[in-house]
């Protein structure tokens, strides 16, 4: 309950709420010439210090740059305020209240939380209610009166307008305003918040850390990709706040849960149907815009949405993935990236991949509708679920899964999420939201069927039930590592746990597929799909099928066909490489190989951006009515970025960086780009590269200024027509200037990024 002062009438109550008012950059606030004189003997605020460095420094938001020139609060906590009157305060006759208003509220109003009305109590003892706001006097010296001022732990986190009325006990008053922007974000550190996170190390790398690793490739080329999240960047912050309203038409009275703010992101993120951040684009043409592999971070993208208001082209997953952290760090909500190999897109809700096969053993994409990415990548957030009570196995807080791709409507809108990965494991598909959805994509079977024709019967094929969800992937906490969380998905295959809770999942869908026609029981001869691994792009290399004969006694012949395909990473718009038919006999008890070797000349100018290949096996066994259908993806490995710096790393000081690529191909690479981003380099730098001649190596020199003492990450990319998105990062020690080393006793040890020189010692 907010407490009200009861000995006057506020002069807010009726008085129309201007709009928001511009900033200004300095931290004391001085009164226009209407609040100078005092006339009449009311308290007139002179100034007010709004204490942004320790404020800021306390709340764990120093490290925005808008916190230069903005005060940025994380609910539940406590900012001071100090007050400088042009007389004494004297509590018998004047009265004060600090009036708080949303500030892109045209209508705010008490009931919705909108609008608060507070008069300070004498002390800080006890501050409240967590659910309350609250303010208390800290201390009184004459002219100058110092405050402490609590949001609510529930409050709406977006920028808030703050007045200060004084009036006497008679009659008469006065409002002085203050212009400078006021943010309240979430507060992981407060226990009553709904997304606290109690672990110090988790608080450090899911709210505070401003790069991560994206796990991408596929399930046996696993590759890891810096991307700078850049929370705490320039115009960030403000993006983050005026999206919530704008884009996501989130009302202001309901931006302080963090349920609704996470679904509203995750439609806001994409420009599927709200003119949102990033439009996606998964063919091969980017005339217009930047590829996707060209993006090196969040930073770039959201500084460009927030200055021209116009959707940024293009984007893919993991751009909407990186987008979407950063806006969650930003606002106070941990966040991390996941990446699931192999993931499937179920279309139908059936929670299974249909995959129709005809009779020349070639995918049917128009009957085809369910796909398999070689990789999906999204976010998690982390939340507490009051809305979902509890269930059989506990909580349903916690990690949240939230998908910003555009791939299936959700209540009208492209988005997924929030859905509790604690309902998803265990199968609860129908929790809000979208569990059935985020289900499929880690757990689905995936099922090829033979297509006769639209009159002809069905069949079964093959059923996988092991081929959807490997390897679920985030950055390791506080350490450049994969930390596999495929385990919070799902139980482990082959278990009784996991088949159980698919059946009960099917059992809740309304689009159980039927399967009819199985497949005959034949088990004489088997077929193994092979590739060697660590192909690299340039090579050729050979796909493989064994083909075993286990009956003891009787020959058999086995005919088919090898298939190799490039395709995009989403399974989808394939192009043959190569296909070659085989017929071998299988004596008793023995086995044949059959090979395919694919040359760089066959699949180069056929390689998709991503370097991604599906390869499959058809075959039929002589005299039996079996047939054996399997396929695979794999991915060439592309090589990495060198980096080297010439001499000692220090804070403040030049230093001179090479980066340096060899060229993997038998071919020149001709008018190529590197694109480099990191810590003090507030706009990427970009280098032309004329050619590489075939073995060369080419390298370009900048001189680098680090902002800050600590730990830095420096992320490169390459791109040229023949060769792109290749790209490398490098981890460094920046070691302090003598001079600006400082005591560290007194100083909080949250900091990640210092925009001043100072350096924990």
């Amino acid at each position: 309950m907010t407490t009200w002062y009861t000995g006057f009438v506020p002069v807010w109550a009726n008085r129309w709420i201007a709009p928001a008012r511009p900033m200004n950059p300095y931290p004391t606030v001085r009164p226009g010439k209407e609040n100078s004189v005092d006339t009449d003997g009311i308290l007139t605020v002179m100034n007010v210090d709004l204490c942004l460095v320790e404020n800021n420094d306390e709340h764990k938001t120093d490290n925005f740059y808008a916190a230069q020139e903005a005060l940025i609060a994380r609910r539940g906590e406590p900012f001071r305020l100090r007050i400088h009157f042009n007389r004494s305060f004297n509590p018998t006759r004047d009265a004060i209240s600090f009036i708080f208003t949303v500030a892109d509220e045209l209508r705010p109003s008490p009931g919705h939380g909108t609008l608060i009305g507070l008069v300070p109590r004498d002390g800080i003892d006890y501050l409240g209610d967590p659910l309350e706001w609250a303010a208390g006097i800290e201390s009184h010296e004459d002219n100058l009166l110092t405050v402490l001022i609590k949001p609510s732990v529930t409050c709406p986190v977006t920028e808030w307008k703050l007045d200060i009325d004084t009036k006497l006990y008679k009659d008469g008053s006065k409002t002085f305003s203050i212009p400078i922007p006021i943010y309240i974000l979430f507060n992981p550190w407060c226990p009553d918040d709904q997304v606290y996170m109690a672990d110090y190390d988790k608080r450090k790398e899911y709210v505070m850390h401003d790069t991560t690793l994206i796990w991408r490739g596929c399930y046996n080329r696993m590759r890891p990709s810096v991307w700078k999240l850049g929370q705490f960047e320039r115009n960030v912050l403000e993006c983050a706040i005026k999206l919530l309203g704008t884009v996501g038409r989130l009302a202001a009275a309901y931006r302080g849960d963090p349920v609704r703010v996470a679904r509203a992101l995750a439609a806001s993120v994409n420009a599927m149907d709200d003119d949102g951040i990033i439009l996606g684009n998964w063919g091969e043409d980017f005339t217009g815009g930047t590829a996707p592999t060209k993006w090196i971070g969040s930073t770039e993208i959201l500084q460009q949405f927030y200055k021209t208001q116009e959707t940024v082209k293009y984007g893919q997953c993991w751009n909407f993935a990186g987008v979407l952290t950063t806006i969650a760090r930003t606002l106070g909500i941990p966040s991390r990236i996941v990446t699931c190999y192999s993931a499937a897109h179920d279309t139908q809700g059936s929670l299974t991949v249909d995959v129709f096969i005809d009779e020349n053993n070639k995918r049917l994409d128009n009957e085809t509708l369910d796909s398999v990415w070689n990789y999906h990548v999204w976010n998690e957030l982390w939340m507490q679920r009051p809305d979902l009570g509890i269930g059989p196995h506990g909580s349903y807080g916690g990690w949240q899964a939230v998908d910003a791709t555009p791939q299936e409507q959700s209540d009208s809108m492209y988005r997924v999420g929030p859905a509790s990965v604690v309902a998803v494991k265990n199968g609860e598909i129908l929790r809000p939201f979208d569990g059935g959805f985020v289900y499929s994509e880690v757990n689905a079977d995936k099922v090829y069927w033979r297509y006769n024709g639209p009159f002809q019967p069905i069949k079964l094929l093959r059923k996988d039930i092991l081929s959807i969800g490997h390897f679920i992937s985030t950055k390791a906490v506080l350490k450049w590592d994969r930390e596999d969380i495929t385990a919070s998905y799902k139980y482990e295959e082959k278990t009784d746990e996991e088949r159980n809770t698919m059946l009960k999942a099917l059992k809740q869908s309304r689009h159980a597929f039927s399967r009819y026609y199985l497949n005959d029981s034949f088990n004489e001869v088997e077929f193994d799909l092979s590739l060697r691994d660590d192909i690299k792009i340039g090579e050729n290399f050979t796909v493989i099928v064994k083909i075993i004969n286990k009956s003891k006694n009787k020959a058999h012949v086995a005919s088919g066909q090898l298939n190799c395909d490039a395709v995009l990473y989403t399974g989808i718009n394939s192009e043959e490489v190569k296909s070659m038919p085989f017929e071998v006999e299988l004596k008793p008890e023995t086995s044949e190989f059959v090979r395919m070797a694919v040359e760089f000349e066959e699949y180069f100018k056929k390689l998709k951006s991503q370097a991604c290949f599906n390869i499959s096996c058809a075959a039929k066994v002589k005299g039996t009515d079996y047939e054996y259908y399997a396929q695979d993806d794999f991915r060439v490995r592309k090589p990495d970025i060198k980096f080297t710096f010439q001499g000692k790393i220090i804070s403040q000081e030049p230093v001179d960086v090479i980066v340096r690529l060899t060229n993997p191909l038998p071919i020149p690479l001709r008018k190529g780009m590197f694109y480099i981003e990191g810590p003090g380099i507030e706009k990427a730098l970009r280098f032309k590269i004329a050619e590489i001649p075939v073995g060369g190596t080419a390298a370009s020199t900048f001189k680098y200024i680090p902002p800050y003492a600590g730990l830095g990450t420096i992320l490169a990319k390459f791109i040229c027509k023949e060769l792109d998105d290749v790209d490398g990062y490098t981890h460094y020690e920046i070691e302090p200037r003598p001079e600006d080393i400082i005591n560290n006793e007194t100083r909080r040890s949250h900091n990640i990024i210092r925009r001043r020189t100072d350096v924990i010692a």
